[in-house]
């Protein structure tokens, strides 16, 4: 049924500020006390921050000043839960993730951080950082004309590990058995890859300022934060889960351009960050999107009975008795 932009607006505006202090404040909640936290960002365009930096930027100067505006995606994994969050802004991945730690409890360990190896996708509170080696794959990837034998080398011993790794989804194992399985399989690869790389830099069989040379220092300076699915249970392998929910901001930017006003944005998240969770733990967004709403008192009553993963026993509950 043809709508104005208008309308949906005004509907979905009202929507999210009835269910997001509930719904969304509660996702925020669980997912600061997952195990695992990816996260990345994604260019933003928000027309009212972009005014906001120009002007900031007339009165700098010549200062330097931070310019860009992101869109932050945040998958938290707690078990087979998971839960994405989106935050659009001014802020970083790391800044944006903090908000989320803000929230955790002192109890709880620190928790296993995927990113890649960017500095802003760190943050203030301490995790056991890892590192996506999907990054480091591509690195070679995007040489492999240049260089394709080595290039060949490198890409069929990650492509074996990345086998091993698909083995242990496929085999449902612990995370104890992946770890011990990649330390049977995939840890005499990475180990023999890495012996490869650093005999290439000390025989100056590699020019170190080439493609290749730049290559094989990524991976050398961040080997600790690459390998640490080889020592530590639950660590992940690379960021994809982070980088597919961030394909639906990238979607989204491409369509419509731009935000309007910063709350706009915030409203965009809510919902990208309801639909992402919604899909990461199989069920349907639209149908959980109308179930809140239908039982909207209940869902305020008690908001952890009425998440992506528990709302339609919580529903069933209520309609039997």
């Amino acid at each position: 049924v043809p709508m104005p932009a208008g309308t949906q607006w005004q509907l979905l505006s009202e929507y999210r500020r009835e269910v997001e202090p509930v719904i969304g404040t509660e996702l925020l909640r669980q997912a600061a006390g997952g195990s695992v936290m990816h996260n990345d960002d994604t260019p933003a365009r928000i027309l009212a921050v972009e005014k906001e930096i120009r002007e900031q930027e007339a009165k700098a100067d010549g200062k330097k000043m931070r310019t860009g505006v992101f869109t932050t995606g945040v998958v938290s994994v707690a078990g087979d839960r998971k839960i994405a969050l989106f935050f659009s802004g001014r802020e970083h991945a790391g800044e944006n993730l903090q908000k989320v730690l803000n929230l955790r409890s002192s109890d709880l360990p620190a928790p296993i951080q995927m990113s890649d190896a960017l500095s802003r996708n760190v943050p203030e509170s301490k995790t056991v950082w890892s590192n996506c080696n999907i990054h480091g794959r591509r690195e070679f990837v995007e040489i492999a004309d240049n260089f394709p034998d080595e290039c060949a080398h490198v890409l069929d011993i990650i492509k074996q590990v990345y086998k091993y790794e698909a083995d242990t989804v496929e085999q449902s194992m612990s995370q104890q058995q992946r770890l011990l399985y990649h330390q049977e399989y995939s840890s005499p690869l990475m180990a023999g890859l890495k012996l490869w790389m650093e005999q290439k830099i000390e025989n100056r069989q590699v020019e170190p300022n080439s493609g290749l040379g730049a290559a094989i220092k990524y991976e050398l300076k961040h080997w600790k934060e690459l390998t640490l699915f080889l020592r530590m249970p639950g660590a992940p392998i690379d960021n994809n889960v982070c980088e597919r929910i961030l394909k639906t901001a990238i979607r989204h930017r491409d369509n419509s351009l731009f935000y309007k006003t910063l709350n706009g944005a915030k409203v965009g998240d809510f919902f990208m960050s309801v639909i992402q969770t919604c899909r990461l733990n199989g069920n349907n967004p639209f149908h959980y999107l109308t179930t809140i709403r239908r039982y909207i008192k209940d869902v305020h009553d008690n908001p952890a009975l009425w998440m992506p993963w528990n709302y339609q026993a919580t529903a069933a509950a209520i309609e039997s008795s």
